[in-house]
């Protein structure tokens, strides 16, 4: 079975940083699109990181860009979601994904997903 387990999340305050980490099993990870995606109440899940199995490539929405990175340590079978420079509007679900057929693209394109795990920016 793909299993995906999210952890790092917590409290932080603006400015901080955070890193968030994708444990996955059940499947060759480094064969596996990896996206995050976050939700905030009352707003659409959004996709913030991507690392592409189609070309290696990373992508990032504007939102998080320079802010932001999605790197892989595959002989952990983990991704992790590197957040500096923290804002408020950060606050959210954070959620990690996979996905097997297709590259980058938005959540209903991911087969898989982790439980999720709230990560909180104060001001």
């Amino acid at each position: 079975q793909v299993q995906l387990v999210e952890s790092g999340g917590g409290l932080v305050q603006a400015g901080g940083s955070l890193r968030l980490s994708c444990a996955a099993s059940g499947f060759t990870f480094d064969s596996y699109t990896m996206g995050w995606f976050r939700q905030a109440p009352g707003k659409e899940r959004e996709a913030v990181a991507c690392l592409s199995s189609m070309d290696s490539s990373t992508y990032y929405s504007d939102s998080v860009k320079g802010r932001f990175t999605i790197p892989p340590d595959n002989t952990k079978n983990t991704v992790y979601l590197q957040m500096n420079s923290l804002k408020p509007e950060d606050t959210a679900v954070y959620y990690c994904a996979a996905e097997v057929r297709l590259g980058c693209g938005p959540a209903l394109h991911f087969g898989s997903w982790g439980q999720g795990t709230q990560v909180t920016v104060s001001s």
